[in-house]
């Protein structure tokens, strides 16, 4: 699934392609993408003459700006992308959404698994109805300082893998940067959050600002399937230094990478750096 990264690379890509595009009309191959109105024909009929005015990121979500008082949010879910193409381009498989704009290029979206979704709200009530309105802090927005991750910090014996894959906690992460960051941050994915101390807390925050922000300029990480833009690979998963790792050297000790499973999620730690304080 495409994490914080990712996401933030193909709205920075969408942002060259789409913005201050009009749209003339909009095709809706597989009613179940479409969320919110249920009805597609009236999903196209709100977007229908609209123009993209700007594309944002909240979390995981892509948010289609326009010069109207709703956004699109869309979530790409397992294996959702876009691309811009002309109009007589023939359509690929498993195109399941076409926004075909006045020059004549359409933008499609493209979903194997077909688990991604869509949804057309209002934009002022946006972060008070589903799905954004429990999603928790973005890491990389200017709100998300020390004192805020402090402040929402769990004082409980929750352990930390499943902690930071809660998008009600901080929303972004996935279990790629997950594995990532508690390494980064020399901590074990299954220590509880109420043993941390204030500056191991801090060390985290750092890490996960860190691993993300590096992740980002790196277009992200093409693991399995995820390309941004009109078909480019990210380049992060020529840096990572545990996730798929499994039986290679740390970079840190030269212990050997291992791989458990935590909350039923694949968990890769370096032993030696990740330690449970004893």
């Amino acid at each position: 699934m495409p994490e914080l990264p990712e996401v933030e690379t193909v709205r920075r890509s969408l942002e060259r392609l789409v913005v201050q595009k009009q749209i003339a009309h909009v095709h809706v191959h597989l009613a179940r993408i479409v969320r919110t109105p249920p009805c597609p024909t009236a999903f196209a009929t709100l977007l229908v003459h609209k123009t993209i005015e700007a594309i944002q990121r909240v979390g995981k979500f892509l948010v289609f700006v326009f010069d109207a008082p709703y956004v699109l949010l869309s979530h790409l879910r397992m294996e959702g992308r876009y691309g811009l193409y002309a109009h007589t381009t023939p359509y690929e498989a498993h195109t399941h959404v076409v926004f075909g704009f006045t020059d004549g290029t359409q933008l499609r979206y493209r979903d194997v698994r077909q688990f991604g979704t869509m949804d057309v709200i209002a934009r002022d009530t946006m972060f008070q109805r589903p799905p954004l309105q429990h999603l928790g802090m973005d890491p990389l927005a200017q709100n998300f300082t020390p004192e805020t991750f402090e402040q929402a910090w769990p004082h409980r014996p929750v352990a930390l893998k499943p902690l930071l894959l809660r998008q009600q906690f901080i929303a972004g992460l996935g279990n790629i940067y997950v594995d990532e960051v508690l390494y980064d941050a020399q901590l074990h994915p299954n220590r509880h959050a109420n043993t941390l101390s204030h500056g191991e807390r801090q060390r985290l925050m750092e890490a996960i600002v860190r691993i993300l922000s590096d992740a980002v300029a790196a277009g992200g990480s093409s693991v399995k399937s995820y390309v941004y833009g009109q078909g480019k690979t990210g380049q992060y998963q020529h840096q990572l230094h545990v996730y798929g790792r499994k039986g290679t050297l740390c970079n840190r000790c030269q212990d050997a990478i291992i791989k458990t499973v935590i909350v039923g999620r694949g968990t890769h730690l370096c032993p030696t750096c990740q330690r449970i304080p004893t």
